[in-house]
């Protein structure tokens, strides 16, 4: 089985959400969400990047915007700005738990690519700390702090503004040119996630705040969990321009497998089939090269197509890439070793 190293996950919330039983859900699931450590081990996921994302606190009318979402075209308003004092319980409860299943000696927080490769071989799950969103960074001296628990990867924003910059709307059809840039605590963010070697995620960043970040960093250029445009014209994906500029820095996409972002539509259904996901790696694979290109699943934050309904599925994934021509090799980089690579070249070790 060829493993798959993973881009992006919102399993963490739902381990906040579970309480008490947070152990007994990570090592037995429960039969709802994603993933959990049985179905990732029948699905080969061997790692990935589990993010820490605030809820919005003000939700609104939630089937209004499920609706909305089901039924394109729609442009829906970005939510408030989440403030820090409300943000950072969330996401230390969040790391908290992410911890507490390394204490289960089944997954390990990993710092450097060689702690990946020693966790991958070891047999425990490979779990990078993300934080999806900065809102729980309130200064610099937060962002050091955050590093020294374990932290190695940031966006940040989510689909909201933050101090630091600005998300793109959920809106189908639209460009990701929406908003202003990075302000100037964003563009002295990225100055001390490049001194500090951690990676900084464009998922969810407008396009101004991209061009930003592109000017400013000396690190690969990443987007942990996006699209096409050309394809699926989603403000979340990237363009063309931005996936050349991601290929200029070496850098790496991982794609996501949310349907909204795939379907050429813009429709959430849970289609059948692996076609339309490698249009997209086929795309990618074009203005990227072979070690640009990676998978960013999205897992327990979005709608998965119907043969790729939780992380067990992954196997029919890795089999559509061969059968769709791609060598063991190539599918080997795009289902793990890009990751690990770009992190070296991020991280420095």
């Amino acid at each position: 089985m060829i493993p798959v190293f993973d881009g992006h996950n919102d399993y963490l919330q739902r381990a906040v959400e579970a309480g008490a039983a947070a152990a007994r859900l990570w090592l037995q699931g429960d039969g709802t969400g994603h993933m959990d450590l049985p179905r990732l081990k029948a699905g080969g996921m061997a790692g990935g990047f589990f993010a820490m994302w605030i809820p919005d606190p003000q939700t609104g009318d939630i089937d209004a915007l499920l609706h909305a979402k089901e039924n394109p075209p729609f442009d829906l308003p970005l939510p408030s700005e989440v403030p820090a004092a409300t943000a950072l319980p969330q996401a230390f409860a969040q790391a908290a738990a992410l911890f507490a299943m390394e204490r289960t000696g089944t997954l390990a927080v990993c710092r450097s690519a060689a702690d990946i490769r020693a966790a991958m071989a070891d047999g425990r799950i490979a779990a990078i700390l993300h934080m999806e969103g900065a809102e729980a960074i309130a200064n610099p001296d937060a962002l050091h702090l955050w590093h020294a628990i374990g932290m190695r990867s940031l966006g940040f924003v989510w689909s909201r503004p933050t101090r630091y910059g600005h998300g793109v709307p959920f809106a189908f059809p639209s460009s990701p040119d929406r908003g202003e840039g990075l302000t100037d605590a964003g563009r002295a963010l990225v100055r001390e996630c490049n001194a500090l070697k951690i990676l900084i995620d464009l998922s969810h960043l407008n396009e101004k705040g991209f061009d930003d970040v592109a000017a400013l960093s000396d690190a690969p250029l990443v987007a942990t969990h996006s699209g096409v445009h050309a394809i699926c014209p989603s403000s979340r994906n990237l363009t063309d321009r931005q996936l050349r500029r991601i290929a200029e820095t070496r850098g790496v996409v991982g794609l996501n497998y949310n349907t909204g972002f795939l379907d050429p539509a813009g429709r959430r259904d849970r289609f059948a089939g692996f076609d339309i996901m490698m249009r997209h790696l086929d795309h990618l694979l074009a203005l990227l090269g072979e070690g640009g290109v990676a998978l960013g699943s999205d897992f327990d934050g979005a709608v998965m197509p119907a043969d790729l309904s939780d992380a067990a599925a992954l196997p029919g994934l890795v089999q559509a890439m061969l059968d769709h021509g791609y060598g063991r090799e190539l599918a080997e980089r795009i289902a793990w070793r890009n990751w690990v690579d770009v992190l070296d070249r991020t991280w420095g070790q």
